[in-house]
């Protein structure tokens, strides 16, 4: 016999210092150099400054070729630092929810972290929930396993109690990282981390990366760039080469120039930029309470048409209250909310003796046997801390409220049968006092099936047609009230026969409790379809039930029951799913075919499930959302976007950050494009041009371009992708896979480049041909120009409507630090001795004035367009 009372807690200290934390660690660990690697590879941008590095060297240039590689070292260096950070942060949002375990400790039930299980540890395990480490069952009831982690069969496996601690085979065994699918069970810790089955397959593999779908767009535009990159350098070496002598260092100054193009034309920090805002987008999230288990996700949550929510513990509050109890012919109100153990129980609102009303007593008791909660006293008055679902912790706070508590009843559970969605009853059979009973509880329209008989205060009477009519209707006017209802019978029995379990019952009374909608969900709803998203309510509950919440909330459609679905295939159901606001007397399997009905009609879908036969319609939606507190393991690993505090809310939260972080992905990637192809326009025009105004090539030099792009275009580009939302983001229409960059965005960063390179040719024009400076001065004045201009454009990029004021300077405070530093590093590069390394010369007030007013001038540009565009809207822009 297996000794049941657990491990004491000195016990298990001493064994966690032994055995050490129940982690599978080696799949967690983040690598610095595999990061680093990562950073070299996919940094197109390095090769080609390591092929300049080698140029330098090869003719004497020996100083470029070092500033060369200082700026390789910060460009791949930035990116490890914040690739690095990255991963951090998402691993550390990970473990924001930890999982918990209830285990006996000192013969006590008690919660701890998972991590801290030891071998020899009795846990409590449950419907749903993950195994958190590998165990022996030492008992179970209706145990099923779903193993397909490590066996990758999908089928459930069943389980049984040991006899004996030291016999036992894998069918008495539970391994770490499989899932409860069915029933419940006593086990006790064999092996924990990295001991474990699981820990030893997780020592052998690694896991593979996954690239995102915008890391997908956003290669398709690198690709592009490339290209135009490669067309311009080869163009433009051809044109400087051709006419004239040639010569070794003709050549040389041909291909430098060459690589000049190609890092004009290529945003090296693109990639570091685009990890990071997503990143730091992830963790706002978790900041209100949604974690992010796929970044991939935060793209296409801005993107949802349709969010289909579970009524329960999402849209209302989770925390059933009984507030009335149905028995023989009179209504009984129970006062009282939430999880507090203080309410009377009123008659026509005077007191109710239940020491006299044995029905009313016998259906509380029942309620409180037929039961897998557990509830516990906080310490504060009479609160109590639940363990278990809502509905039946609500039972059990029904029983405290009357002074019944479980472990006050001499009670055996000899047998049970386990809730079933499908069947919607829970049967327990109980040694009381001697005799044998079964106690059951359930859908009141199933329940009321199985009875043949009613208990009354004068004893037990044949239940007629004509009671359960009456029952029936009182069913109906509790449910049209938003409560929920449970039916609950007994049954005294001197044989037991498994078959025959939930037969010939004796129904008690019903029970109606309410959990009511959260506050804030109205507004929310109301929020969701200013943004054109459809909001669908999912409930188990009857129609009435489900339609007296959806009109507290501000619902407003057509209601389908589970029934009418069964006679649906996903075709028809896709034809009037748009029309459907809620689905009541819902199955798990039912919302698989919601979903895929939505599918078929285009719409992106968003899905919340708490439990284990959620999981599939979890995995089938866009965007599967599970619950942070009442949730199943199951849910959550299957899950995209977890819920800290199962709150419909925060999933409008999330999707208002989804669209928030994607418009300035598209800012800061069209800012980049821009400044990136003013460079190349520069560069390009000044070739042309050289000959017919006497310029020396290139404009500007290769150094010159890689310390823009590194300070003046990065910095500022990553700070916009931290602009602040617009107040009417959520009064737009869901966007549907729309790329980055479309029509209206190209024109607007070809606008910005044509008149930053425009500007700038003219201030090296001004400078060289008018005032007749030299040309080093005429390249730090036209270089100082070009800083002011993508500075100032950063201000133009932040909004594409509201013009740029001195008020712009608060909205992003980022981008404004990000402005100061690239000032001052420009006023390092030109006034220290690092303008030897980067050709520049020190120059006066005049260069300065001469960059402001270039920076003033593109901002005049910019409101002007603006002001236009917010009039006729002939660049369509008018939601970024």
């Amino acid at each position: 016999m297996i000794e049941k009372r657990g491990l004491t807690e000195k016990e298990a200290e001493k064994r966690l210092q032994t055995y050490g934390s129940n982690e599978i660690k080696e799949s967690l660990v983040i690598s610095p150099i595999k990061i680093l690697f990562r950073q070299i590879k996919k940094n197109y941008i390095v090769y080609m400054l390591f092929i300049a590095v080698i140029l330098s060297f090869f003719v004497g240039k020996s100083i470029t070729a070092y500033a060369i590689m200082v700026v390789i070292f910060i460009i791949v260096s930035t990116g490890f630092i914040q690739e690095y950070r990255a991963e951090k942060a998402i691993k550390s949002l990970r473990g924001m929810i930890m999982p918990m375990s209830i285990v006996m400790r000192d013969g006590k039930e008690k919660e701890i972290l998972s991590r801290d299980i030891v071998p020899g540890d009795i846990i409590l395990l449950r419907n749903g929930e993950k195994i958190p480490a590998d165990c022996i069952v030492v008992e179970e009831k209706e145990l099923l396993i779903n193993e397909s982690i490590l066996t990758g069969e999908s089928r459930e496996v069943k389980k049984i109690a040991v006899k004996s601690e030291k016999d036992y085979t894998e069918k008495n065994i539970l391994f770490m990282g499989s899932f409860i699918v069915n029933g419940r069970c006593l086990a006790k810790v064999i092996h924990t981390g990295m001991n474990t089955k699981f820990g030893d397959i997780a020592s052998m593999i690694s896991t593979a990366e996954k690239e995102l779908p915008l890391q997908d767009k956003v290669n398709r535009i690198s690709k592009f760039m490339v290209i135009v990159a490669i067309v311009f350098s080869v163009l433009t070496g051809i044109i400087m080469i051709l006419g004239k002598p040639i010569s070794e260092s003709l050549i040389i100054d041909a291909l430098i120039l060459m690589i000049a193009l190609a890092v004009s034309a290529f945003p090296e920090g693109l990639p570091v930029v685009l990890i990071t805002t997503l990143a730091k987008g992830a963790y706002k999230m978790a900041q209100k309470n949604a974690i992010v288990n796929r970044m991939s996700i935060i793209e296409t949550l801005g993107e949802t048409t349709v969010i289909c929510s579970d009524k329960t513990g999402t849209i209302t509050k989770g925390e059933m209250t009984v507030t009335k109890i149905l028995v023989g012919n009179h209504l009984i109100d129970v006062t009282g909310a939430g999880y507090e153990g203080n309410g009377d129980f009123l008659v026509n609102k005077k007191p109710l003796d239940l020491v006299k009303d044995k029905v009313s007593q016998l259906l509380i008791k029942s309620s409180v046997l037929c039961n897998d909660a557990r509830i516990e006293r906080t310490g504060e008055d009479n609160l109590y801390k639940i363990n278990g679902t809502p509905t039946e912790a609500s039972l059990l706070i029904m029983g405290a409220k009357a002074g019944i508590h479980a472990e006050d009843l001499e009670f055996k559970r000899i047998e049970e049968m386990p809730f079933d969605s499908k069947r919607k009853m829970m049967s327990v059979l109980c040694k009381l006092k001697k005799e044998n009973y079964v106690f059951s509880k359930g859908a009141i329209e199933i329940l009321l099936k199985k009875c043949t008989k009613i208990q009354k205060e004068d004893g037990v009477f044949t239940l007629t047609e004509r009671e359960k009519t009456r029952i029936l209707e009182s069913n109906l006017q509790l449910t049209s009230n938003s409560l929920r209802t449970i039916g609950i019978a007994y049954k005294k029995v001197d044989s037991f026969n498994k078959n025959h379990f939930e037969e010939d019952l004796i129904f008690l009374g019903l029970v109606g409790m309410e959990d009511p909608p959260r506050e804030e969900v109205k507004e929310s709803i109301l929020l969701c379809l200013k943004a054109g998203i459809k909001v669908k309510m999912i409930t188990g509950d009857n129609k009435e039930t489900a339609l007296a919440i959806a009109e507290r909330i501000g619902l407003h459609g057509r209601v389908l029951d589970g029934e009418d679905l069964d006679k649906m295939s996903e075709e028809e159901l896709s034809k009037i799913v748009s029309e459907i606001a809620v689905f009541a007397r819902v199955r798990p399997e039912h919302k698989l075919k919601i979903v895929k009905a939505l599918k078929m009609n285009g719409e992106i879908v968003t899905m919340t499930g708490d439990g284990v036969n959620d999981a599939p319609a979890l995995k089938e939606a866009h965007i599967g959302v599970a619950m942070g507190k009442n949730g199943t393991d199951v849910s959550r690993s299957v899950a995209d976007l977890t819920l800290k505090d199962d709150n419909f809310a925060t999933i409008v939260i999330a999707i208002k950050e989804g669209r928030t972080i994607f418009k300035n992905l598209r800012k800061f990637i069209a800012y980049q494009l821009s400044c990136n192809y003013a460079e190349l326009m520069i560069l390009f025009i000044g070739v042309l041009l050289a000959p017919f105004l006497g310029w020396q090539i290139p404009l500007l030099l290769a150094l010159q371009i890689l310390f823009m792009n590194l300070v003046t275009d990065d910095l500022p580009a990553l700070t916009l992708a931290l602009t602040p939302s617009s107040l009417d983001i959520m009064e737009e229409k869901p966007r549907k896979k729309k790329e980055i960059l479309n029509k209206s965005i190209i024109i607007w960063l070809a606008i910005a480049g044509i008149s930053m390179g425009i500007i700038t040719l003219l201030v090296f024009f001004v400078s060289f041909n008018i005032l007749h400076e030299t040309t080093e001065f005429a390249r730090t004045t036209a270089l100082l120009s070009l800083i002011c201009l993508e500075i100032a454009n950063a201000y133009n990029f932040m909004s594409f409507r509201h013009r740029v004021s001195f008020e712009s300077l608060r909205v992003n405070k980022y981008l404004f630090y990000a402005s100061i530093i690239s000032v001052l590093a420009t006023i390092v590069v030109i006034y220290s001795p690092l303008n030897k390394v980067f050709g520049t010369v020190p120059v006066g007030i005049t260069g300065w004035l001469i960059g402001i007013l270039s920076g003033i001038i593109i901002i005049g540009i910019f409101n002007l367009l603006k002001k236009l565009n917010n009039k006729n809207n002939f660049l369509k822009l008018e939601n970024f």
